[in-house]
């Protein structure tokens, strides 16, 4: 059956007309998440920041200024505080220097002595050499994620899918990156976990566009600018159903981890939340205009050929 440019969904929203819109939208973003990288950089955790990390549980709540007061007692100053749990009976606390056995030893004989018997703790500590190592494995871990990602996309589509389909992933995993750097929202391994996870879903939503996009292509005839656009535009509304549908089903599993969660999770689930945000919005905002661009410049060179 031939494709009709513009047909079925030509009064709809216009993402092409208003791209502009999309680029100005991500470039003030991610213009400000360069500048907190530049001058204050990533709030790091103990993954990669040498120290020391303690979990304690405890049968009954937790009172934050006591805790606060037990730990200084015995002669540490904890970087971050944080309660959980179900009745604030969980709390999470950074030491940026690394403790002795003695005197983690010491902290839980405190807390068993307010808290009862009951109390337990868990223990993480990482040395400088271990948080370079941890932090350098990885962005090797990002990086050859997306290279692979590059290749397989080159291979599957032709190059102009690739660079559009490139250029927003990257915009996806910056965008992230970003948020964490102005909010200062501590980066760990389950950080670069969700990022390789936001490029893996970012990923599939274009290239189920594309896909369409490819599809269509095979019946259509493009002489103008208003066809290229018509093309995309069409393609995009095609699979917008299939796409919302995906990105709220999943979204509605990282908000109850959000919420639900425990607090070692937490930061994780708030980064797969921006994460498939960003993936859904780039791949209809992003990513196709971003294709438009390149195969309207080949339309017109070959409408000069022509002449």
């Amino acid at each position: 059956m031939p494709f009709k440019n513009n047909s079925a969904f030509k009064n709809y929203f216009d993402f092409v007309k208003n791209r502009k819109y999309f680029y100005i939208a991500s470039l003030i973003i991610c213009a400000l998440g360069a500048c907190m990288l530049m001058f204050k950089g990533l709030n790091y955790g103990v993954d990669f920041r040498a120290g020391t990390s303690m979990d304690i549980s405890a049968s009954q709540s937790i009172d934050r200024a006591k805790a606060e007061e037990l730990l200084k007692s015995n002669g540490t100053e904890p970087a971050i505080l944080t309660l959980g749990g179900d009745n604030n009976n969980r709390l999470s606390v950074r030491f940026n220097d690394i403790l002795t056995d003695d005197t983690v030893k010491k902290i839980k004989e405190s807390f068993v002595a307010v808290y009862g018997s009951d109390v337990s703790q868990e223990v993480n500590t990482v040395t400088p050499d271990m948080a370079i190592e941890q932090k350098n494995k990885a962005l090797f871990a990002i990086g050859a994620a997306s290279l692979a990602i590059c290749l397989y996309v080159t291979i599957r589509f032709e190059w102009r899918f690739a660079i559009a389909s490139i250029i927003a992933i990257l915009h996806d995993a910056f965008v992230v990156i970003s948020f964490f750097a102005i909010f200062r929202f501590e980066v760990n391994l389950p950080f670069m976990a969700a990022i390789l996870t936001t490029i893996g879903y970012s990923i599939n939503d274009k290239i189920v566009i594309f896909d369409r996009v490819r599809e269509n292509l095979r019946f259509a005839k493009l002489k103008s600018t208003e066809d290229v656009a018509g093309l995309l535009n069409d393609s995009i509304w095609q699979t917008m159903k299939r796409n919302i549908n995906t990105v709220i089903t999943v979204l509605i599993a990282a908000v109850c981890l959000l919420v639900l969660g425990s607090p070692a999770i937490k930061l994780f689930a708030l980064a797969k939340i921006i994460g498939l945000t960003s993936g859904a919005y780039s791949s209809v905002c992003i990513a196709g205009p971003l294709w438009y661009e390149l195969k309207n410049k080949a339309v017109g060179s070959k409408k000069k050929a022509a002449a």
